[in-house]
């Protein structure tokens, strides 16, 4: 790790192999991995339908619609928006819209998203610890099951994960010259992740700047200049979009979905921000089960410091997470007399602090939490280890780095084995393997390596195969199945699909969907909740409103609005059912007018009333 741990085992400072020229196999291991990756997140990729109907009817109603696409429309004729900013629905719609709405092109700008996030971790741990250690960080990351999972499915999370990375390259760069450009850029990625899941983007900026103020070449001053200036690129990135959200007049723009009062900036601070962390909001739902404390796998399970590795998170996302702890401890502690600007600790100081900021702010959130929010972890998790393990094994010639390196293969491996044991039934001799094979691996690490070289390639590929066997196989597994409604989970099957959803039935929304798409109004229809919207939809290829938005407590449409819809002719149905009715929310007083004053009918199991009649 210092020069003085690694001079003896290898005559170049760890931070410095980035230097080194490149050796022939780099770069045909760079492409194979990235064919790997593409050939993992895109195989069977429309097995998961529209994946999240949510995003995808959103998706949808951008094609049809300019101001739906800019705001992230629910529908086409903007009555209110999705909950989230739309950064990652600009993306998938101008994909839709070059390449035609369907299946693919709603989940493949995730795949391509997955395969530049793998391609830019490595480039980005390569930079300060070698080609090989790049390559083990990008595996790392294309295997964590929750990064197979989401790299394949329509949430926003794999743009957001795509720039976080972005940034962290940015911010190792800015440290290697004092360079304010790059640290801006780091900032402006930054900004766009706002745009895309709002204040989970910010959890990477207490290490991005720490590392640049202990690391970065130049004058203290200047190093409070530079943040000062990527705090302003951050401001700039984020806030021109909610700038224009509350420039543009309300009555020509929709609702924001989620938020108490139509404003973007409230929705950031309120159900998107502090109301994730403390589990308080207004008017929209901010709890749920499990998000307080109870044992609901979906919803995060009990909060606390354990939480990365209990029911919900550990299968996602806890693999590589106790050698990560290990080696970051190991890795601060080798370098702590080492210059200002070591690269190596630097690089462990943005990693590493991501990792632990991150974990422990998913961990104790008393709010909304899903397991799958763990992909926006993952690419942390996966450099430390790499960066970390690699700077450990050059110094194997010394006791104290053997020993913190088999402590990382074994913890890897008894770890693997815990996790594959909730589900037993699955690959049974597979947890078996891992261990013994973990346990024998660090047995030899901790006593010597073989100084031949043939013999230590060989122990070096089998301690990686330790680590990584379990995550790849769940990983694997996680990719090979479909997934569908709002809340993905990652593992095997255990029947049907992989996911959880709310809303109404697809059965029922394909036997209505036959109705609307013979409707010629702005509106087809209208029915309780944006879920049940938007299968709607999808199922019709027609605009839906979602009265009351994803909990039902957005005041879009009010009741009045609602019957100046009705009274100029723009809707034809309303279908009952779905989920609404929250505080502040129109849809059960919109649902007793609309069932006082019009006649119902049934469409398959559905009651269906024609607001034209």
């Amino acid at each position: 790790m210092t020069t003085a741990l690694a001079s003896r085992a290898e005559p170049v400072h760890v931070g410095e192999t980035a230097t080194k020229p490149p050796g022939r196999w780099v770069r045909p291991a760079v492409f194979g991995l990235l064919a790997a990756t593409a050939l993992l997140y895109f195989w069977n990729l429309t097995a998961s339908g529209y994946g999240n109907s949510f995003y995808a009817a959103a998706v949808q109603s951008g094609t049809q619609d300019w101001k739906a696409w800019l705001f992230g429309s629910l529908d086409a004729g903007n009555v209110l928006t999705v909950d989230k900013p739309p950064a990652a629905l600009w993306v998938t719609t101008a994909f839709a819209r070059l390449f035609g709405f369907s299946s693919f092109t709603v989940l493949a700008p995730q795949a391509l998203m997955g395969v530049a996030s793998v391609g830019l971790l490595y480039l980005t741990v390569k930079r300060t610890s070698g080609p090989i250690a790049g390559l083990f960080a990008g595996a790392a990351l294309a295997v964590t099951p929750v990064a197979a999972l989401m790299f394949k499915f329509n949430n926003p999370d794999a743009l957001l994960t795509l720039l976080l990375i972005a940034g962290g390259y940015c911010t190792i760069r800015a440290i290697e010259t004092a360079s304010p450009r790059w640290l801006a850029l780091a900032g402006v990625a930054i900004g766009f992740g706002f745009l895309t899941k709002m204040m989970q983007a910010f959890l990477v900026l207490p290490a991005f700047g720490l590392a640049y103020l202990v690391a970065a070449p130049a004058s203290l001053g200047k190093r409070l200049l530079h943040l000062l200036g990527a705090v302003v690129a951050v401001v700039v990135s984020a806030g021109w979009f909610i700038a224009l959200v509350d420039l543009w007049p309300t009555d020509s723009r929709p609702y924001i979905g989620g938020s108490d009062g139509d404003s973007l900036l409230e929705l950031a601070l309120g159900y998107n921000g502090l109301g994730r962390i403390f589990g308080m909001g207004g008017g929209v739902m901010v709890g749920g089960p499990g998000g307080s404390g109870g044992g609901n796998v979906g919803f995060g399970g009990e909060s606390g410091l354990t939480r990365m590795f209990g029911a919900s998170f550990g299968g996602e996302v806890s693999w590589l997470l106790p050698a990560a702890l290990i080696g970051l401890v190991a890795g601060l502690w080798f370098t702590r007399r080492a210059a200002g600007t070591d690269r190596t600790r630097a690089a462990l100081i943005v990693w590493g602090g991501w990792m632990l900021v991150t974990s422990l702010v998913f961990s104790f959130m008393s709010g909304i939490v899903h397991p799958y929010y763990a992909v926006a972890l993952a690419p942390s998790i996966a450099a430390v280890v790499a960066i970390s393990g690699t700077s450990l094994w050059r110094g194997r010639a010394h006791f104290a780095p053997r020993v913190f390196l088999s402590l990382m293969i074994a913890a890897s491996a008894v770890w693997a084995y815990i996790l594959l044991d909730r589900d037993a039934d699955w690959l049974p001799t597979l947890r078996w393997i891992v261990v013994g094979l973990g346990l024998v691996t660090a047995t030899v690490v901790l006593v010597g390596v073989p100084p031949a070289r043939k013999l230590a390639a060989v122990v070096a590929t089998v301690s990686v195969l330790t680590i990584g066997l379990g995550t790849t196989a769940y990983g694997i597994e996680t990719a090979s199945q479909s997934h569908s409604g709002s809340i993905p989970i990652s593992g095997p099957s255990t029947g049907g699909e992989r996911g959880m959803g709310m809303g109404m039935e697809e059965g029922s929304s394909a036997e209505i969907g036959a109705v609307l798409a013979a409707t010629t109004t702005k509106w087809a229809a209208a029915t309780s909740s944006s879920q049940s919207a938007a299968n709607l939809e999808l199922a019709s290829g027609k605009s839906v409103i979602g009265i009351g938005g994803w909990s039902g407590g957005d005041p879009a449409p009010t009741l009045a609005e609602f019957q100046r819809y009705v009274e100029n002719g723009d809707i034809t149905y309303y279908v009952e059912g779905g989920r609404g009715g929250g505080p502040g929310g129109g849809s059960n007083e919109i649902a007793e007018w609309v069932a006082e004053n019009f006649t119902a009918t049934t469409v398959g199991e559905q009651t269906v009333y024609n607001l034209l009649s």
